[in-house]
């Protein structure tokens, strides 16, 4: 049987998993409903070895959420996951021996669009990501998108981006306190929404977008329930509201839900990027680092200041006629067509 896709079914049936494996982990990043991402050395050391965890995990998750599960070791988010998919326990600083063999098209990752760019490289005959990574990185920022900078450095067994350096101002954080306990999911969800903008215009004041988000609930018998998510992607203010309301959802239907409603509710930038991280599509612009990176600060505040929906961007999609065709999409938004 095929399921319509529906993030808030997958976000509310994952959260038993990601509770199962925090059973037993520390450290734990839902980086979207299918996938989470653990620290590996400090369980390791304390069970025995990566494939003694692994085991551990695997079992874990099926006597507490009643489904099975994959699990991979690799140096980084993205080489991790495809080691998951493929049961691997790749050595440290092999990473890339790992990736070199494996087709262009797993760039394409369900929470990024690189199709285009795996097309491309297709039609170079860059097949395989050791192919790709062997460019050097000066042609790849000269010649390709901007993104195909991200997809080499994970080509390569590199991270997504270099670490910001700059200190973060300490009022990043958005908390929220209600009289009335939050106890249904149509609440949360109405709650989420201007969360979700507070936070995304608090960054974007600063001049920073959010990569890692630690979702913080309180409930009124004193319960503290945290979640951490990883985004390959800075969060927009829509993305970020997505993800409290799946949270939040989570957390009111499981099976060990808490045992009162929610009293407060705060979101902690756990790691940021620059705002120009959220990438410009605006032709020509983006071709100019220094101008890409204005307009990107620019537009990012007018987002903090109205609203996600007031600077938007047109998506070719499937329809008869020229109206039918084009979408106008909130900037930052990933360009799926429906």
């Amino acid at each position: 049987m095929v399921h319509q896709h529906d993030p808030d079914r997958d976000a509310r049936l994952f959260e038993p998993v990601a509770a199962a494996v925090e059973a037993q982990a520390v450290g734990v990043e839902v980086v979207r409903p299918g996938v989470v991402a653990v620290p590996v050395d400090g369980a390791a050391g304390y069970f025995g070895g990566e494939a003694a965890l692994a085991e551990l995990l695997i079992d874990e998750v099926a006597a507490r959420a009643g489904v099975e599960c994959q699990v991979g070791v690799a140096d980084g988010l993205f080489a991790a996951t495809l080691a998951a998919r493929r049961s691997a326990l790749v050595a440290r600083g092999r990473t890339a021996e790992f990736l070199a063999p494996l087709p262009t098209t797993e760039l394409n990752q369900p929470s990024d669009d690189r199709g285009e760019l795996v097309d491309l490289l297709k039609r170079l005959g860059l097949r395989t990501l050791g192919a790709f990574a062997a460019l050097a990185e000066r042609d790849i920022a000269g010649r390709f998108p901007k993104d195909a900078v991200v997809a080499h450095r994970l080509a390569r067994g590199l991270s997504e981006r270099p670490p910001l350096r700059r200190a973060l101002p300490p009022d990043l954080s958005v908390t929220e306190t209600f009289e009335t306990p939050l106890a249904r999911v149509d609440e949360a969800a109405f709650v989420a929404k201007t969360l979700g903008e507070r936070f995304f215009a608090g960054l974007a004041n600063h001049g920073f977008a959010c990569t890692r988000l630690a979702i913080v609930a309180v409930t009124e018998a004193g319960e503290e329930r945290v979640r951490v998510w990883r985004c390959a992607e800075p969060l927009t203010a829509r993305s970020t509201a997505d993800r409290v309301r799946w949270q939040c959802e989570g957390w009111l239907t499981a099976r060990d839900r808490p045992t009162a409603g929610i009293v407060r509710l705060r979101l902690d930038p756990e790691e940021v990027v620059g705002g120009q991280a959220l990438q410009l599509q605006l032709g020509s612009v983006g071709r100019d680092a220094d101008a890409a990176e204005r307009a990107a600060r620019a537009l990012v505040r007018i987002q903090g200041l109205l609203g996600p929906d007031a600077v938007v961007t047109p998506l070719l999609d499937g329809g008869r006629g020229p109206a039918e065709r084009v979408r106008l999409i909130p900037w930052g938004e990933p360009r799926r067509p429906l």
